[in-house]
């Protein structure tokens, strides 16, 4: 069952996750475009970007429009698929309301889940019912509704986020928070013309060894490693959905020398390319 807003091109959909919803490909094309937010309550199994998750409580899981997802396995109770446009909801435009990118979205760890204890899951169970009620009744002002009890949710998930994901740094002043995230966007906003320290340092108007130096301190990975861990994704990404040649994927992530990215992606993946491609079945 489906239910939805549209409006001046603005969308957003809720989708029960039941037998019938995984059977015809809940994970397939029709929501890639949207930003996606997954409840799924215990016993449920999801592979994000290569990475399985196994829910053993109720989790919300945050999935970018440029990330890939499939369900494996369904448990017993129902989950809830939200998707929506950036015309209806942009977190950059609105970071000041909820602090959300580069921690739920685009985090360097490449994390996009967040387990909800208790007494969140029954506030996120009860904004998810508000938002279907009001898309089920369409009352005045229900949009507004609708993205308010969203905006709850990515809120109270984003400071469990950081409880769960942060370690060391969320004991840190919120500066060092902020600093975090705002290296997380860099890097999803340049990875594929700028691969090195010195670049992003710059970016950030610190030297590169300040910046290894705060990151080994927070004892965070290295900036070095976080930058090809993020071009490793991406690689991964293109190699299996898309039909690019392993040399345009080269070009496109800014290597003007397939070679090197070849030999970059074996060290790092343990396998070349054309293998790792080949066993997932890649389009190439």
């Amino acid at each position: 069952m489906e239910r939805y807003f549209e409006q001046n091109y603005k969308k957003l959909g809720v989708v029960e996750v039941d037998e019938a919803a995984v059977a015809e490909g809940i994970d397939e094309q029709h929501y890639k475009s949207y930003i996606r937010v997954l409840y799924l309550p215990a016993g449920y199994s999801l592979t994000v970007d290569f990475k399985r998750y196994d829910t053993k409580k109720g989790t919300l899981f945050f999935i970018n429009s440029n990330q890939y997802f499939h369900l494996d396995r369904r448990g017993a109770g129902m989950g809830y698929l939200i998707y929506y446009n950036r015309d209806f909801y942009c977190v950059q435009i609105h970071d000041e309301e909820v602090a959300c990118d580069g921690l739920l979205f685009n985090n360097i760890y490449g994390m996009p889940m967040t387990v909800l204890p208790p007494k969140e899951e029954r506030l996120v169970s009860g904004a998810l019912q508000h938002i279907l009620e009001e898309l089920s009744h369409r009352e005045s002002a229900y949009e507004e509704m609708v993205r308010t009890y969203l905006k709850q949710m990515i809120i109270l998930a984003t400071r469990i986020w950081k409880q769960q994901q942060l370690g060391q740094l969320k004991e840190q002043p919120g500066e060092d928070i902020e600093f975090f995230r705002t290296f997380s966007r860099l890097v999803e906003i340049h990875f594929r013309e700028k691969h090195s320290v010195n670049e992003y340092a710059e970016l950030l108007g610190v030297a590169a060894k300040t910046l290894s130096k705060k990151f080994n301190r927070l004892r965070l990975t290295q900036p070095n490693e976080v930058i090809k861990d993020r071009i490793l994704l991406e690689a991964k990404r293109l190699l299996v959905y898309s039909a690019l040649s392993i040399k345009e994927i080269a070009y496109d992530l800014g290597y003007e020398d397939p070679a090197y990215f070849n030999r970059l992606f074996t060290a790092k993946a343990g396998c070349t390319p054309a293998v790792f491609r080949k066993g997932h079945g890649g389009e190439g």
